[in-house]
């Protein structure tokens, strides 16, 4: 056995391991008191708007200080019960996936129900039905505002290598690889690799990214007790199906060690995998999209009310830019770039146009094959005095908020690209035609046409892995400083 590689790792592991159970008891200790500080302001702010506003939505009730800070007194343990019983205090479900806030939802709408029930069990004087509506909105509200900002701060501890989970990934093959790079380069996942177990076949591999390889699977048992190890990942493709049976037999019922299979095609796959049955089979569906659900619902209704809004308010600038492009070049204002969107479907996304030879995008590696270069030009020789200006502030883009309207892009997402271009993405166009391209993302907010290509692709993939509302909330923010200094816009 070669658990002697993994000792140094053991060491550090020892070392940190009181401190490390010391910082999480520290963690549920302070979600429960950000907890209960905030149903206290719920259930306060309740009241004040209830009965101490005099709002005309609001019939005369009776104003019952005692009575109210009495059930504030016995129903703050039961919510706290409810939130434990929601597994919103469980470490294996804290901080993981936005599942945690439709944990907190759900759980808030328990508290309220709970609240009708004793008071009808105990006979209890009529409580307000306004004031139980208002604790149920506010104590959402608050707490996943309290929530979003203990995720923030446990984000900074794991980046900083507190709250790490213990961690084995079983593979040295591709997809092993491919496991420990994604875990090791996101601190924010909570995981801390100490090490790799080969598979059912060796691969010769001694380390993949700095993480040993520190056994076989025979050696597993040992090197659970030994690495104090919580978690085993196993990378599906390299182990034959007795050998997963074997490990499925010998830890998934065990409480200290949770047990995660790997799908196999993560590292090409972006959707949401769903576990549907066929009569007494379990198969797995892959959805079409990214971004499904509560998601999708919030990011079209922002699209759709960002890019009205800004279409109205912009309407006299467009009028101006139109008229000013006929002027200084002639010829059509709109210039049609045919890109694909989601799914593969192609569309024409809209451009104030910037040149004066109406040519498709991809011949403009041919003249300029690398605008990194100090030799070459950065700016082409086609463009337009008023073009050069568009397009170093961006403004040659507005009319994709027309596309934004037509539900063929989003204003935010990946970089768009055209039919040809998207072969250069490999298999990794898979992820690309899940979601909508957007008006700004990852790419245009770090440089633009000052990035390599290989980055942009990486940009935009990590988007899609990672999507979620704050992110594209980070990045439009950070688009506005971004089209100001003009950095990669040519």
């Amino acid at each position: 056995m070669q658990a002697n590689i993994l000792s140094p790792e053991l060491s550090l592991r020892r070392e940190e391991e009181a401190r490390y159970y010391v910082t999480y008891q520290a963690v549920v200790v302070a979600l429960v008191t950000l907890d209960t500080l905030a149903l206290l302001a719920a259930f306060t702010l309740a009241y004040v708007i209830r009965f101490r506003s005099s709002l005309p939505v609001f019939r005369d009730g009776a104003d019952a200080v005692d009575f109210y800070a009495w059930v504030i007194v016995w129903a703050l343990p039961v919510w706290l019960s409810i939130f434990a019983a929601w597994r919103l205090y469980d470490r294996r479900g804290l901080f993981a996936g936005y599942g945690e806030y439709a944990r907190i939802g759900s759980a808030c709408t328990a508290g309220a129900l709970a609240i009708v029930v004793i008071s009808f069990l105990y006979d209890t004087p009529n409580i307000a039905r306004a004031w139980l509506v208002l604790v149920w909105v506010n104590s959402v509200a608050l707490l996943w505002g309290t929530r979003f900002l203990a995720r923030r701060s446990i984000r900074w501890l794991r980046a900083r290598g507190q709250l790490l989970t213990p961690t084995l990934v079983i593979g040295t093959n591709g997809e092993g690889a491919s496991l420990v790079e994604q875990l090791a380069s996101d601190p924010s996942s909570g995981v801390r690799v100490l090490g790799l177990v080969e598979g059912s076949a060796s691969t010769g591999v001694t380390s993949i990214r700095g993480v040993p390889v520190v056994g076989r699977l025979a050696d597993i048992d040992d090197l659970v007790r030994v690495g104090g190890i919580e978690q085993i990942v196993i990378a599906t493709g390299a182990v034959i199906r007795d050998d997963l049976l074997e490990l499925y037999w010998r830890f998934a019922h065990r409480s200290d060690v949770d047990l995660r299979m790997s799908s196999g095609l993560f590292e090409v796959l972006a959707t949401g995998v769903r576990v549907q049955h066929a009569g007494a089979v379990p198969l797995m569906a892959l959805d079409r999209v990214r971004i499904t659900g509560v998601d999708a619902a919030l990011k079209t209704i922002f699209d759709y009310f960002v890019a009205s809004t800004a279409l109205v308010l912009l309407s006299p600038l467009l009028v101006v830019l139109a008229v000013v492009v006929k002027l200084d070049a002639g010829g059509p204002v709109i210039f049609r770039r045919r890109v694909v969107g989601r799914s593969g479907r192609a569309f024409d996304a809209f451009k104030f146009r910037t040149m004066i030879a109406d040519r498709r995008q991809h011949t403009l590696p041919t003249i300029f094959p690398d605008r990194r270069q100090a030799n070459k030009p950065r700016v082409d020789p086609r463009v337009t005095r008023i073009g050069l200006l568009l397009r170093r502030t961006s403004l040659d883009e507005l009319p994709q908020l027309l596309n934004v309207l037509r539900g063929e892009m989003s204003l935010i997402g990946p970089r768009m690209v055209s039919p040809d271009e998207i072969e250069r993405y490999g298999k990794l166009q898979l992820n690309l035609l899940t979601v909508k391209p957007g008006i700004t993302g990852p790419w245009q907010v770090r440089g633009r046409a000052d990035i390599e290509y290989a980055d942009r692709i990486r940009l935009s993939t990590e988007y899609i892995r990672n999507y979620s509302i704050w992110l594209d909330l980070q990045i439009l923010l950070q688009t506005v400083p971004a089209v100001l200094k003009g950095k990669g816009a040519y």
